[in-house]
């Protein structure tokens, strides 16, 4: 697609002008699986060698280096389709590594695994961070995903609101988020506006308000409140609360089509 304005860059190369250096220079993981299952995983990669033009007479160290990474090698003879779906994505992240990228792009790589094999995911992508010279660009909708990362790039409609550090985005939100049980949650809602000037809203169940001191509050909510509390706690700023504070809504109500509609996604940076 031609660019409406501007340039744009990647890995020192025009994506306009030097297109065919861009693609060499860069490696992709799809949200959904692109291996061929009839195909060895060893197949797989020397497919894709030949496809991105590996030097032959390095390309069998290569393939065995990024099957050792991800703990494949043992398996490089067998088939794919004999493969968990842990493996297979973990194949795919080794494919996007074979030619040497400078940028590696994994759109959403842990979708639909069981948060044991997503965190073994993660495990592979931090030793890329100590191993390669390479960035690591990551789509994700999993908060704590986005935690392992150096900088995030929060988007809201198609544009880019927030762009900083983990701990940055989060002191920036500058308040705590106040969950509580009552009796009656709607009068609590009334009241936390009455009498404390506080706009509440239902999240996860619970009434929930945002405070500059949490913890504090607290002695007053259950002098004040007027309304029995079963329960409460106190949260540190969140990036669930970032994404809140610049789009009007959670990233999880937002998938679920509540509130205003939004475009989506976290889009982490890894970089050495």
């Amino acid at each position: 697609m031609p660019a409406s304005s501007g340039t744009a860059y990647v890995a020192g190369f025009n994506v306009a002008t030097e297109r065919d250096a861009v693609r060499r220079h860069i490696g992709l993981v799809f949200q959904e699986p692109t291996l061929d299952g009839y195909l060895s995983a060893e197949q797989n990669l020397k497919f894709h060698g030949e496809l991105y033009g590996v030097d032959r007479a390095g390309a069998a160290e290569r393939r065995k280096q990024v099957l050792d990474m991800v703990g494949l090698y043992e398996r490089r003879h067998d088939l794919v389709q004999t493969f968990s779906g842990g493996m297979r994505r973990r194949l795919e992240i080794a494919r996007g590594l074979l030619h040497s990228p400078r940028v590696l792009f994994l759109d959403e790589p842990t979708i639909g695994l069981d948060p044991q094999t997503r965190a073994s995911i993660w495990d592979y992508i931090a030793q890329l961070h100590e191993t390669e010279d390479i960035t690591v660009f990551v789509t994700t909708h999993y908060m704590d995903e986005a935690e392992h990362c150096d900088r995030i790039a929060i988007m809201n409609e198609g544009q880019i609101v927030a762009l900083d550090t983990p701990e940055a985005l989060k002191a920036a939100v500058g308040k705590d988020r106040v969950q509580l049980s009552t009796d009656d949650d709607q009068a609590a809602m009334a009241a936390l506006k009455s009498e404390f000037g506080l706009e509440a809203q239902m999240r996860d169940g619970q009434v929930t308000i945002s405070v500059p001191e949490g913890a504090g509050f607290v002695p007053q909510l259950f002098e004040r409140l007027g309304v029995p509390i079963r329960s409460v706690s106190v949260h540190r700023p969140s990036l669930d609360d970032v994404f809140l504070a610049h789009a009007g809504t959670t990233l999880r109500d937002a998938e679920r089509g509540k509130g205003r509609p939004v475009h989506a996604g976290f889009p982490p940076i890894r970089r050495r």
